[in-house]
């Protein structure tokens, strides 16, 4: 899988990805990064990436054309065009003036005015050759750009970031991690906070029995390791006797606890979405008094 990132300050990267799981990834050859300076496609002797915005207002906006020639370099064409007449009456609207185009890298603006970035989402974006993200910055990027080649707009949270050169970090790091083969274990994808559910896990790891739940979008259980012992509180016991139906009990609680107490809202949705069952529900029900 590759990433392209396009931004004003390429040197921002230059140590998230050379650490960790990142840089093994790319040693290996499962994952790449191509980091493009916006400010090499640009014409005038100043370098300039950005105007004032139409209509007044704070700030500078990013402006369209170093962006399209940035795009168009690495191979990004327009979207389908639509009818001038009614290009202006789509933007006005808030809508995408075309699907993306069958076989095209995926091309993402980081916004915070975009959809929130999920696990899920990660899930999908996994499964692509080539993903193409734009950082933003000052209030934004032209909107022009995001019709004619972006594929989404997303956020990785309600609040505004300087740019979007840490919210494309998150996303290379949070989708990478999924991809097959960077993970030592392969499980350890499945796992976790916002995971898969059970039923699209399907087999033991090397034939030890499945002492865990998949998260199914809640978040993970408590872990514990050696010493036994620290600070004067002990490692659950339930976790040391090796009975792996009480601890496959014990996690799932733990992990409707967490959520309960810390998002609250990932309870209704996995209510809603059928992940819990009754046992579930019942110690739920447990915990909140009812």
């Amino acid at each position: 899988m590759r990433f392209e990132i396009i931004t004003i300050f390429p040197g921002f990267f230059a140590g998230i990805f050379e650490h960790g799981i990142v840089r093994r990834a790319q040693a290996e050859g499962l994952v790449s990064v191509g980091i493009h300076d916006l400010r090499t496609f640009t014409h005038d002797r100043h370098r300039t990436v950005d105007d004032r915005p139409f209509g007044g207002g704070e700030g500078m906006v990013l402006k369209p054309e170093p962006l399209a020639k940035a795009l168009e370099s690495l191979g990004i064409e327009m979207k389908r065009q639509i009818e001038p007449t009614h290009r202006n009456e789509a933007a006005m609207n808030g809508a995408h003036t075309d699907a993306s185009v069958e076989g095209r890298p995926k091309v993402v603006l980081m916004s915070a005015q975009g959809r929130p970035f999920t696990q899920a989402a990660a899930r999908e974006m996994a499964k692509l050759e080539q993903v193409v993200l734009i950082c933003g910055r000052y209030e934004g990027v032209d909107e022009r750009i995001n019709e004619l080649y972006c594929d989404m707009e997303l956020s990785i949270g309600d609040y505004v970031l300087s740019g979007g050169e840490l919210a494309a970090a998150v996303v290379v790091d949070t989708v990478m991690r999924l991809v097959p083969g960077v993970l030592g274990n392969e499980a350890s994808g499945e796992f976790e906070s916002f995971g898969v559910g059970d039923a699209e896990i399907d087999m033991d790891m090397e034939g030890v029995p499945r002492s865990q739940h998949g998260a199914g979008g809640l978040l993970d259980y408590p872990h514990y390791t050696r010493p036994a012992e620290f600070g004067g509180l002990k490692a659950p016991e339930v976790l040391l006797n090796g009975d792996h139906q009480e601890i496959r009990r014990w996690r799932r609680e733990q992990q409707l606890r967490k959520t309960l107490r810390n998002r609250p809202d990932l309870i209704e949705k996995a209510q809603h979405s059928g992940v819990l069952n009754a046992t579930d529900l019942a110690f739920i029900d447990k915990l909140s008094g009812r």
